[in-house]
């Protein structure tokens, strides 16, 4: 979290004076970063080391290169990165071992060629995606930017900035580095910043310059005589943390992360700045936090690389045995036919023996075929169209269509955990829109935007000129109590929404410009605007309002300002009549036991907050009291001695606010909609059936975080919340009993870690709320267990002595089991980095497929980080988009995205892998059986061309329709019933057994096939005496081919004409293509390649064979129909069956977003809406945010009179 300035501090800037007396003139041993002021050639002398003895600039320069290929690398790098896969090793060994003719079964070209298509369909893609990445590269670095270069500015790109260059940022521009702000047009050189791409908060957040720079660096000629030395921490990720010191004249000054500009963050409401850079490029921090790019793979990718493995050392075993039996059969073969020895003088059995197993080993490899990895590919692309092709994720509003933009990750969509959520801009629109409020114990609620019609009502008003039009909330009631004005409660409510704020105005074109530190506020103002009462102006000790079109001055005496301890803020003013009034607005849970005494008006308050609640609105308590002259005067006293205390400041000013926060009159209640976007609950609900945890990952404050997670459905009302203190005890108690232990199993640890709940709770849904702070002490081993209780000082002595790692490691993973062991888990002022941490920690110990999504810069290294990453087309630019897998204009598609896509995704691809395997085992292992019968020799069964065609042609179509097209229930079903898609999650579909399974069908229908055509031959009977190698040869081939596509018929659930026209093509190509390469004029021509002629004609035209060939299809075809009316009559059920079983249930509610529990006041949830940090009270109070009349037109004056951007001239604004 973001420093804060004590409110009310009258030497809020004499504290950014001289820190020599602190620093003692000695740079810090940890300060090794050292910036000088333009001075590039300072920082060019440095190098540091990076590799080996290669050394480089230690001063990174601006530019940032994401892609990870350039001309050069590519190509070498890329087919490094492919060589990774173990299929294409295993490729590249078969094609080494086809180039020795001695052992060849086929020209080494012939295998070259397919593998080349491989890696080059391969090699194009992630082409395609580096491209994009370089143009992402080159826009960035591109961007204009006003750099001091001698004694003017000059407009150059961000590429050319320098650490110790002075950049000019002015209104709307984006932050190009990690810079010292040094001065800025506002008062007091305060600068406002928005920080969305960085914690995903789109508020208003405030830096300010050092008094010193403020008061010196007044022109350009300054800027370029500034030789200061900036002495900091070398670069870091840590976001919210700074530590440095700027040296200067002799002087040295404390620097924080007050008074620094974050690369990314945009400058809003100041109309220029100036700042030093300190970090550039990758040495920034929100570099810092992206990560790297990482090649992912799936998790059926894996599998296949550990299954190419074990079939290859299965296929080698199979070749070293038959290798050692032909070299049994040679040596018997040549003892028993002596006569034939001179065909035996140059070669020997164990000879013979060694080329027969590479022989083998060359015949076999094509169980594991090429032509399966490029189908793969193919199927991986189509599926990705139909994502893009999916008017039901399309986004006609903005135009925006889903975008798979990975196409080698759509069957882990199939598969998915856990998905890790950004917030703003990803659940919620970050729009606050007034929906309801209490006043004096009446309720109104706005009717929304569905009565524009009655709108024109406020013309006769007098403040219908600055009415928001936008606004939704209208109530034709409330909008008459306030016309007849008679009500002074309502006065006083719509009063106190006009005048406690910080909100600052300015007048545009006639209109009030009003700018907020948080969106909360803005609604609050806008609500009042709306209802006659509209904020004007405010000076350091005024503000100015127009009650119901009556100007009103009141008098500011003090700001009590927020602070997350607090939860509230109040202003005490004096009214224009002379009486001195204190307006309060905070959390009902401290509002409400401060009021001076409880009535039917408070309970009906309390009624309304739990039904505001309920609707996950965002509430606050509004309240007020007169205050005495005499009470004020004896309090003013001592706020202002607190006000200049040097030591516990903070901590007095508090005391003395809740003195004057006592015995209040409650006004009223206000009810808030931090906007979801559409969808959202209904989504998150559908995920959770399909037993999918969603983690909500922000760096947004706990209380708006938590408030979120209501609305959209992730927490519920009955639901057990876990926070620091609750974690802190049960990884407490935790790591005791694990350090009782013997250490002799990890489990029994973990299985120890919920024992140590309450027993009523062990058995309650559970959700855990952590912060980023909280988090960090968890992971740095065990750190927050040292805030606990003394007794743990002998653990801690423990702790050194058993090794830091491993006890850090049992610390991570017992907080990971108890994080997943919760129905909910929401993460609050994370890091970027933070982020990308908790996601690493759920794969490594959980071995979990994970989802990440966002929307910004600061979701970027999550979305790396996770197996897929989903980036929203949002409001934050498309930093995210441009590093994910998938892009949604919507967080609503992500139910389609995995329910609907990555399950049929899943199911085409499990079922393509074993239907391929099946296809391969059954006509290809035929080929070893005939070894047996062919004296171990490494002779093929099949004619050389069925072997090219099996897999291209003849089986692979079928096959290839069903991984394009197969799917077990529709679209409507499997959003209907997400439990389905527990099936990915578990590898049913495709697993070692099922593998294990397909292999001995395969085996099984080769068996049947080969040996059921052998036994028929022996006899040699037939119309043609057809009993020869060819025609058995043929017979084995066409029985196994059929055998392959009746099974493939069989299992096919989703027939479209696609799949008619692939089995047909199929059948049909096989035909063509035996007539063609068995034709007896194609032997004439090349005897040597085409060497079965007419054998096809003569044997399938035999009526014998083909009822060996009908015989063996029924053979091979009676297992599985066994099977599926064994599991009929034994009741295990299809999915479909289980989907009918299921619709005759009662239906499942509806999701909704009203909650039917009722909350008592004593267990209300408190989701008080406030949302920006503290501070601001106090520069509004001593005027450091307030510009003095005519400064801002002098400011722009000036701009505007430059004539051109390199030659422009720097100013003070007038006083």
């Amino acid at each position: 979290m973001y420093g804060s300035r004590d409110p009310g501090s009258s030497a809020s800037m004499a504290d950014q004076g001289s820190a020599s007396g602190y620093l003692n003139g000695k740079k810090p041993p940890a300060f090794t970063w050292e910036v000088r002021a333009n001075d590039r050639n300072y920082h060019l002398q440095f190098k540091k080391k990076f590799a080996f003895y290669l050394t480089k600039k230690k001063y990174a320069g601006n530019a940032i290169k994401t892609a990870k290929y350039n001309i050069l690398t590519f190509l070498p790098l890329n087919l490094y990165e492919q060589l990774h896969r173990m299929a294409n090793v295993y490729f590249l060994f078969v094609i080494l071992l086809q180039t020795f003719p001695e052992i060849s079964t086929l020209p080494w070209y012939t295998l070259l060629f397919p593998l080349s298509c491989l890696l080059t369909i391969r090699g194009l893609r992630d082409l395609i995606d580096d491209i994009g990445r370089h143009q992402s590269d080159r826009k960035i670095n591109s961007r204009p930017c006003e750099i001091l270069s001698g004694k003017r500015f000059h407009w150059q790109k961000w590429r050319d900035i320098c650490v110790g260059d002075i950049v000019r940022l002015r209104k709307e521009n984006f932050v190009p580095a990690d810079m010292l702000l040094l001065w800025s047009s506002e008062p007091s050189s305060l600068c406002y910043v928005e920080t969305a791409d960085i914690d995903g908060e789109t508020n208003l957040k405030f830096r300010q310059a050092l008094l010193v720079t403020h008061q010196e660096l007044v022109s350009e000629e300054s800027m370029a005589a500034f030789d200061g030395k900036v002495i900091c921490e070398e670069p870091n990720s840590r976001m919210h943390s700074f530590t440095g010191t700027l040296e200067w004249k002799g002087e040295m000054y404390s620097l924080d992360s007050e008074r620094i500009l974050l690369r990314g963050c945009k400058i809003r409401n100041t109309d220029v700045c100036y700042g030093l850079v300190i970090y550039a490029g990758f040495d920034s921090k929100i570099m810092r936090n992206c990560g790297k790019i990482k090649r992912k793979k799936t998790k059926l990718d894996h599998m296949m690389d550990r299954l190419v493995i074990i079939i290859f050392l299965v296929l080698l075993l199979i070749s070293l045995c038959l290798a050692i039996a032909s070299g049994f059969w040679a040596r018997r073969f040549q003892e028993k036919h002596s006569y034939l020895s001179t065909l035996y003088k140059h070669t020997t059995p164990v000879k013979q023996a060694f080329f027969n197993f590479w022989g083998f080993t060359i015949l076999l490899s094509i169980i594991v075929p090429m032509s399966m990895y490029i189908t793969f590919e193919f199927i991986y692309l189509v599926n990705s169209f139909f994502i893009n092709w999916d008017l039901e994720m399309y986004y006609a509003i903005k135009d925006i269509p889903a975008k798979a933009r990975s196409t080698s990750l759509n069957d882990q969509l199939g598969q998915i955990e856990y998905i890790f959520s950004d917030k703003t801009g990803t659940l919620t629109q970050n729009i606050m829109s007034f929906k309801k409020c209490c006043i004096n114990g009446t309720i109104y609620a706005g009717m929304g935007m569905g009565h524009e019609n009655k709108q024109p009502s406020r013309s006769g008003l007098t403040w219908s000129h600055r009415a928001d039009k936008k606004l939704e909330f209208y109530d034709p009631v409330l909008l008459e109590a306030v016309q007849q004005d008679t009500d002074p409660v309502l006065r006083e409510f719509l009063r106190l929404l006009a005048l406690c704020h910080t909100v600052m105005v300015e007048e545009n074109d006639n209109q009030l410009v009003y700018q907020a530190a948080s969106p909360d506020e803005e609604a609050l103002v806008l609500a009042a605007r709306n209802l006659g009462y509209v904020f004007l102006a405010r000076t350091q000790d005024t503000i100015t309002i127009s009650e119901l079109g009556v100007k009103r001055t009141y008098k500011v005496l003090a700001m009590l300002d927020f602070n997350s301890d607090r939860k509230r803020m109040s202003v005490l003013v004096r009214d224009p009549e002379g009486t001195i009034r204190l307006y309060t607005k905070g959390a009902d849970t401290v509002i409400l036991e401060r009021l001076h005494r409880q009535g039917p008006n408070e309970t009906v308050t309390e009624m309304a907050l739990d039904h505001f609640a309920a609707e996950t609105l965002r509430t606050l308590c509004l309240a007020s009291k007169v205050v005495s002259e005499a009470d004020y005067s004896k309090w003013s006293r001592r706020y202002h001695e607190a006000s200049v205390l040097l030591q516990d400041r903070a901590r007095e000013l508090d005391k003395v606010y809740e003195e004057m926060e006592q015995n209040l009159q409650l006004l009223g209640a206000t009810a808030i909609e931090d906007k979801l976007q559409d969808g959202v609950p209904e989504t998150i609900q559908l995920l959770k059936l399909g037993n999918i945890k969603v983690w909500v990952l922000t760096g947004d404050k706990q209380e708006t975080a938590t408030n979120i997670g209501y609305a959209c459905k992730l927490l519920t009302d009955d639901m057990e919340i876990l926070e620091e203190k609750e974690i802190s005890e049960i990884l407490e108690a935790y790591w005791v009993s694990n350090n009782n232990l013997s250490g002799s199993g990890e489990a029994l640890c973990s299985s120890r870690l919920f024992q140590q709940c309450p027993e009523a709770s062990r058995h309650k849904k559970r959700a855990l709320i952590i912060n980023g702070d909280f988090l960090d002490k968890i992971l740095h081993t065990g750190e927050v267990l040292k805030n606990g209780r003394e007794r743990l000082g002998q653990w801690l002595a423990c702790f050194k002595a058993t090794g830091s790692q491993e006890q850090g490691s049992l610390v991570e993973k017992a907080f990971v089991d108890l994080a997943t062991s919760c129905q909910a888990v929401i993460c609050c002022r994370v890091t970027p980095k933070q982020k990308s941490l908790i996601v690493q920690l759920v794969k490594k110990h959980k071995n979990a497929i994970t989802l990440a999504i966002g929307d910004g810069a600061n979701d970027v290294n999550m979305i790396k980080t996770a197996d897929i990453g989903v980036g929203i087309s949002g409001l934050e630019g498309m930093q995210a988009v441009q590093c994910s897998d998938y892009a949604l204009a919507q967080f609503r598609y992500l139910q389609r995205l995995l329910l609907v896509h990555g399950r049929w995704a899943y199911l085409r691809i499990c079922k393509f892998l074993r239907y391929f395997f099946y296809k391969t085992f059954a006509g290809l292992m035929a080929q070893v059986w005939f070894s047996f019968h062919s004296g171990f020799t490494a002779q093929p069964l099949y004619e050389g061309w069925f072997l090219a065609l099996y897999n291209v042609f003849y089986t692979a179509y079928p096959v290839f329709s069903m991984g394009l097209l197969e799917q077990d229930v529709s679209a409507k079903k499997s959003l209907e019933f997400p439990e389905l898609y527990v099936i990915g999650q578990r590898d049913e579909l495709f697993n070692y057994r099922i593998f294990g399974m397909t292999l001995l069908h395969g085996v099984s229908t080769s068996l049947a096939s080969f040996y059921i055509a052998l036994w028929a031959f022996e006899d040699r009977v037939g119309s043609k005496v057809v009993g020869d190698y060819e025609s058995f040869a043929i017979t084995v081939a066409t029985s196994a081919f059929l055998s392959v596509i009746v099974e493939i018929i069989m299992d096919t659930k989703f027939w479209t004409a696609l799949s008619f026209l692939m089995v047909t093509a199929s059948v049909l190509f096989f035909c063509l293509f035996s007539f063609l390469t068995q034709n007896i004029h194609a032997f004439k021509i090349a005897p040597a390649i085409f060497r079965f002629p007419d054998a096809s004609k003569n044997a399938l035209t035999d009526p014998y064979i083909l009822l060996i060939v009908l015989l063996s299809l029924v053979v091979n075809t009676i297992p599985s129909l066994t099977i599926r009316l064994y599991r009929t009559i034994m009741g295990k059920t299809t999915i479909q069956q289980k989907i009918r079983l299921k619709t005759k249930r009662e239906p499942e509610p509806s999701v909704e977003l009203h909650a039917h529990i009722r909350r008592g006041s004593f267990h209300r949830r408190s989701s008080y809406a406030f949302s920006h940090k503290e501070g601001y009270a106090g520069l509004i109070t001593r005027g450091d945010s307030l510009r003095v009349k005519g400064t801002r037109s002098t400011v722009l004056s000036l701009l505007h009179q430059e004539t051109t951007p390199a030659s422009s001239s720097f100013h003070v604004p007038s006083a």
